[in-house]
């Protein structure tokens, strides 16, 4: 895995964090919703990167 995906990953991974902060903070369960996706699919796509690795 190349840092540019992992530096990827951790920034999707941040943004989902602020979005679901701001979601919560304004009462906007779409948007923290959205921002728990975000999350996720860095934490999918992390994964699929460990994977990888794991059998180089």
């Amino acid at each position: 895995m190349g840092i540019g995906d992992k530096i990827g990953n951790a920034a999707e991974e941040a943004k989902g964090k602020v979005k679901e902060g701001v979601g919560h903070h304004t009462d906007n369960p779409g948007l923290e919703a959205e921002g728990k996706g975000d999350q996720t699919k860095a934490d999918l796509k992390q994964a699929g990167e460990n994977v990888k690795d794991a059998f180089k």
